[in-house]
């Protein structure tokens, strides 16, 4: 055995591992034994062989002197599992596996060969696994419903661990644009993963945020953007909500909730809702240069520093669109699997 231990732990899946064993998956009470036996049927046969590949004239054995062995804790997600036995497997054997998702099954390729096809209970759609012929990429996709392309790259590196590929709308100009005529976050968020799923049949992944201050009744809310009129600016907007608070002098008064709501949607499927607050309070002037919108108003907690005060990674860990992605990420892997 190696000092090393691996371990991977969410709301619902929790694995330990370590490297010089014989190939073991082991459950604690509660978990299938006969579904982790199958698991790992097909999981131990990639320690012991390597593929062909073109500039070799045949086929040779790499038998694994050591091999994995993995105790779970907790399992929702089959992904989750082989994932985490898979990067042992390349982190300890110098191989490059890639583990995806299509259509509900959990592939594992390495280089231009398909190695393994682990199927959920039921099987799957023939149809949608195989897709059309003009494909010319292996896995499951999701569209951001963005065009930003610096919210899309950071959606692309937490996808990526699910084994899925990131595309927005800038990979499909000719789609509408959605008007949000919604009067919650959620409707909104609704309205464009839902509308964009439908009309280009693929999952589809929708943010609305907004500021919610509690002296104004939650205001500005779902009309943040556009809190000061049709031709709003971040600077304007602010100026109007100085205005609306200039008779509420008690720092206990001005609080506020930076909000986000995420909603993915699939054709056919019910779609998955989380959402996320990030308190705090409004300042009686702004301060910082980061950040955008409400950020150089908005004080964060308790701690007097400006949202704008931050940089981007301090924000990311604490803001509403960073804990509303923190609960999307512990849900999707559940939530595609009682989907398919």
């Amino acid at each position: 055995m190696t000092d090393k231990i691996y371990e991977y732990k969410d709301a619902d899946n929790w694995f330990i591992g370590e490297w010089g064993g014989a190939n073991v998956l082991r459950g604690f009470e509660g978990i299938c034994a006969n579904h982790l036996a199958r698991l790992n049927s097909e999981l131990s046969k990639l320690t012991k062989h390597k593929p062909c590949h073109k500039d070799h004239g045949k086929c040779h054995s790499d038998q694994a002197k050591n091999g994995y062995n993995v105790t779970v804790i907790k399992k929702a997600s089959d992904f989750q599992l082989i994932r985490f036995v898979v990067d042992m497997i390349n982190q300890e054997s110098d191989r490059q596996f890639e583990v995806a998702q299509r259509a509900g099954a959990v592939v594992v390729t390495e280089a231009d060969h398909l190695l393994l096809v682990h199927l959920p209970k039921g099987g799957v759609d023939a149809k949608a696994f195989f897709g059309n012929a003009s494909e010319t990429t292996f896995g499951d996709t999701i569209l951001i419903a963005t065009r930003n392309e610096g919210k899309t790259k950071e959606f692309r590196k937490m996808f990526e661990k699910l084994g899925i590929k990131v595309e927005n709308l800038n990979d499909y100009p000719d789609l509408p644009e959605v008007a949000e005529t919604g009067t919650t976050f959620e409707e909104n968020a609704r309205l464009k993963a839902e509308t964009i799923s439908n009309l280009t049949g693929k999952m589809v992944l929708a943010d609305d945020s907004g500021l919610k201050v509690d002296a104004l009744g939650g205001l500005p809310g779902v009309w943040s953007a556009r809190f000061s009129g049709p031709d709003a600016t971040d600077e304007s907007n602010n100026a109007k909500l100085l205005h609306e608070l200039a008779m509420v002098f008690d720092h206990k008064d001005r609080s506020a909730q930076f909000h986000t709501t995420l909603v993915v949607a699939a054709p056919g499927k019910e779609s998955l809702v989380v959402e996320a607050d990030w308190p705090g309070y409004i300042a009686m002037e702004p301060k910082g240069d980061n950040g955008f919108g409400y950020d150089p108003l908005f004080m964060v907690g308790e701690t007097g520093r400006h949202a704008a005060e931050l940089t981007a990674e301090e924000k990311n860990s604490i803001s509403h669109r960073g804990l509303a992605v923190k609960k999307l990420m512990e849900a999707f892997s559940v939530w595609q699997a009682k989907q398919s």
